[in-house]
């Protein structure tokens, strides 16, 4: 991804006394170009082994002090920060020092985020600002700055005062972090290899030696055995020991000699060279005060090229296992890989290199290996690392601030209740009733069961493109029961699309067959008919058809009686007679089932394909009836809320381009924001906005996410599963066309599909909870205490959905106590009892 970038990076690269801040230009013009500024500051040793807040301010001071020289402490840069101590990262931007390593022992700082230590530092200067995008081990800026050369790159090794080694896993692998698709880079921390005592049997007296002596006893043995911080000590113990035994400098030892520290890793180096060393030899044991013969020089250099030779090979060893991992995780016979290499003993030591490149050729023979030396340190890569982060933080507050939109705030989601409760008062009331959005028709539907109903009932379930025929058999007495037989049918497209004759003349056909299917072929029965579409009543048989939502756009149907072009149609099939007793909506049926079981269910409500509720109200509420004693069930079709611009300050542009597109632009626009048939169409257009501004998918727009309607809202339920893993959201968007699509892409899409469904659950409990709000305040009652009948696709499959409608109508309504329970049994099995009860109460009138 570097390749795409451009401006001008600061890095700082920590990784032990000295540190360097530098400052990267990348430009291009056709192609790109990186320059760098660099320079170089020391840390006094008071100050490494001080406070933590010492060296931080050391470093804001050093780091401002180089601003200043380029004249550019008035300018924010983004900054990379190179931190080369063993650190657990939660994010880029954020890493906690597990331990000090290589000497450095700044107390305050172990368990700390190192980078929220710099900003506070920067911060109390307040002369200039930066914003720290990375923080990185050196390990993994070597790996990117030889990575920007050379593209095989997926290794990092650092072989300097200290040692690491970092390479690119699979995901899959990575249990500590979520996804299972593409790579990351791990930083090893090898230096802590052996900790836990799996090299005592090769660790030495020397090795032990130096450890006892070190700032952290028991800790970081592999790098002890390794680094450039050790390897000089490890030749002087191992030279006093010798001198000891009398097997060299005629058995003297001087006071240099014997003191720690005083035989440096460059003096190893300088021995090992193949012309001077032993020249170098004798200069440097004449420095620590020997009188060295010429066979003490010999052994000298032999005991720096056994020590160095032993380090190169123990590297060489464990850079094999990593080699091999990355080799078997590509299912590959032979590996071609490159390794980035820095660190001032794999870099000034003469021997070092080949001893290292030699040993892993006999070890992984299948592996071919380039070793590729960092000219330009980790710093470099830190910077690259930066940019790439920079872009992509921009992208990312680019998304938030786009799905911020499909975000609402508690105050929000009262103001929607507010709205809600004016526009039921409005469709109650005679006066506004013809303008009012949420049309709070009557149904005429005034009883629950009372336990009484006997008999045998048809009911017919029309709500979608599939619609369930069901018998339904109602005991009363001490064994009261409902026993239920039911069939399901669909209406192909082109009968939803063509004339309401056909459509209706396609359900008949469906009930013959479901009548012979039960045996029952000629039988006259009474019939409920659920018909979940807008509908005007004057009584309970009968329904005026408003208008058609969902799809739906038969000719012919609108303003017609349902029940009496459902009776033509059976008329014109001359196969058999039905009673038709009941015409219902899917809400009532649904609170009838449930409120055979649970009496203080008195709210009904769908979300699946479309979304309503029912509620029982005042008779003296409803002014479009006469009469005012008793209650009666009000269908409110309250997905027409907000066809009056109620919701204009809530809908975005994805809501909009959704209702552009719909059947009825303008119609339904609180339903084509809360149900199933609209949500996996908004889930769509999010993610074109997001692909067409690069923020998705690489900017690489498959054909099918343009196909309308591809989306399916069932696909959300999937995406957003607690048990469905990032590998299996990835095969979802493979099956859309987005054959290329990342762990990342997953990760987005996912999001995408969360506040999608979030902002639907909200809408939907914000509106309950003015339903319930206003039985409390009916009935003047501080408490109320409620059932709510709850059916619906949307509502019974989405993993979340419930929840979250739940918490938001506790939230919005702390004075209710609304109990939700889920229809097992659709509202066919309502509208059967309701018809039951219609026919008792039309048998006790006779």
């Amino acid at each position: 991804f570097f390749h795409y970038e451009t401006g001008d990076f600061l890095a700082l690269d920590l990784g032990g006394t000295n540190f360097r801040v530098l400052l990267v230009r990348v430009s291009s013009n056709g192609k790109q170009k990186v320059e760098m500024e660099n320079q170089i500051y020391a840390i006094p040793e008071n100050i490494m082994r001080g406070s933590g807040t010492e060296l931080f301010d050391h470093i804001a001071e050093c780091l401002a002090n180089f601003l200043e020289k380029l004249g550019i402490k008035d300018k924010k840069l983004p900054l990379g920060f190179t931190f080369s101590f063993p650190c657990q990262q939660t994010k880029l931007d954020e890493s906690f020092l597990v331990s000090w390593t290589k000497g450095s022992k700044a107390s305050g700082v172990e368990g700390r985020d190192v980078v929220g230590l710099l900003r506070k530092a920067i911060k109390k200067r307040g002369d200039f600002d930066i914003d720290i995008v990375a923080v990185i081990n050196d390990t993994v800026g070597t790996m990117m700055t030889c990575g920007y050369d050379d593209h095989h790159c997926e290794i990092g090794l650092i072989v300097g005062t200290g040692t690491n080694a970092c390479y690119m896993e699979e995901m899959r692998h990575l249990e500590l972090v979520d996804g299972d698709e593409g790579r990351m880079c791990v930083n090893m921390e090898w230096g802590a290899f052996g900790d836990d005592g799996a090299l005592d049997d090769i660790r030495t007296e020397f090795d032990r030696e130096i450890d006892a002596g070190s700032l952290n006893p028991g800790k970081q043995l592999f790098e002890k055995m390794i680094s450039g911080m050790y390897l000089g000590e490890l030749v002087r113990l191992i030279l006093v020991k010798m001198a000891k035994d009398g097997l060299l400098f005629q058995g003297h030892t001087t006071p240099d000699l014997l003191t720690t520290g005083h035989f440096q890793t460059s003096f190893v180096s300088a021995m090992e060279n193949k012309k001077s060393g032993l020249v170098s030899a004798e200069q440097v044991l004449r420095g620590l005060g020997l009188d060295p013969s010429p066979e003490d020089c010999v052994a000298t250099q032999r005991v720096c090229q056994i020590v160095s030779t032993r380090a190169a090979h123990l590297c060489a060893a464990t850079l094999a296992a990593v080699l091999r991992q990355i080799r078997d995780n590509k299912a590959a016979e032979r590996l071609r890989t490159t390794v980035g290499v820095d660190g001032s003993v794999y870099k000034n030591h003469p021997q070092f290199a080949r001893r290292l490149n030699k040993m892993v050729r006999l070890l992984v023979p299948d592996c071919d290996v380039r070793f590729l030396r960092s000219e330009d340190g980790s710093g470099k890569g830190a910077a690259m690392v930066t940019a790439v982060a920079h872009r992509l933080a921009k992208q990312h507050a680019e998304r938030q601030r786009i799905l911020n939109t499909l975000r609402l705030s508690r105050d929000q989601l009262l103001e929607v209740k507010k709205r809600m409760e004016e526009e039921m008062n409005r469709g109650l009331a005679k006066k506004t009733h013809a303008t009012a959005t949420v049309k709070m028709l009557p149904t005429f539907v005034r009883s629950t069961p009372d336990g009484t109903e006997r008999g045998d009932f048809l009911a017919l379930d029309l709500g979608g493109t599939n619609f369930r025929v069901l018998l339904v058999r109602v005991r009363s007495g001490k064994r009261r029961s409902v026993e239920m037989h039911n069939k399901i049918y669909t209406i192909p497209q082109d009968i939803t699309q063509g004339t309401g004759e056909e459509l209706f003349d396609h359900i008949v056909h469906c009930i013959a067959d479901f009548l012979e299917y039960m045996g029952m072929k000629g039988a006259s029965l009474p019939l409920g008919f659920t018909f979940s579409f807008p509908c005007h009543q004057t009584r309970l048989d009968q329904g005026i058809l408003i208008k058609w939502t969902k799809g739906f756009k038969a000719s012919g149907c609108e303003g017609e009686d349902v029940a009496a072009l459902l009776k033509d149609a059976i008329h014109r099939s001359e196969e058999f007679d039905l009673d038709v007793v009941a015409v219902v909506n899917d809400t009532v049926g649904t609170m009838m089932t449930c409120g055979y079981e649970d009496p203080q269910c008195e709210v009904g409500l769908i979300v699946g394909t479309g979304t309503n509720t029912c509620y029982m109200e005042e008779m003296s509420n409803v002014e479009l009836v006469d009469g005012d004693e008793g209650r009666m069930c009000v269908n409110m079709e309250w997905g027409a809320f907000g066809d009056r611009g109620e919701l204009d300050d809530l809908c975005t542009e994805f809501d909009r381009a959704v209702d552009d597109q719909s059947t009825y632009p303008g119609k339904q626009r609180y339903e084509k924001m809360i149900s199933g048939m609209y949500l996996g169409e908004i889930v769509r257009n999010v993610l074109l906005d997001f692909t067409a501004k690069g923020l998705l998918f690489r900017g690489k727009l498959s054909e099918r996410l343009k196909t309308r309607g591809i989306f399916e809202t069932k696909f959300l339920s999937q995406i957003e599963s607690d048990r469905l893993a990032l590998r299996q959201v990835r095969s979802i968007l493979q099956h859309l066309g987005l054959t290329s699509s990342t762990c990342d892409d997953s990760i987005l899409v996912k999001e995408v599909c969360s506040v999608v469904s979030k902002r639907a659950a909200q809408l939907c409990g914000a509106g309950l909870s003015a339903v319930v709000d206003k039985i409390r305040l009916n009935r003047g009652l501080e408490k109320l205490s409620i059932t709510v009948g709850v059916d619906g696709t949307l509502y019974k499959l989405h993993p979340h959905f419930a929840t979250i409608m739940r918490e938001t109508l506790r939230d919005l309504t702390p004075n209710c106590e609304v109990t939700l329970i889920q229809s097992e049994d659709g509202s066919g099995k309502g509208a059967a009892l309701i018809t039951a009860v219609a026919c008792r109460l039309r048998d006790a009138g006779k």
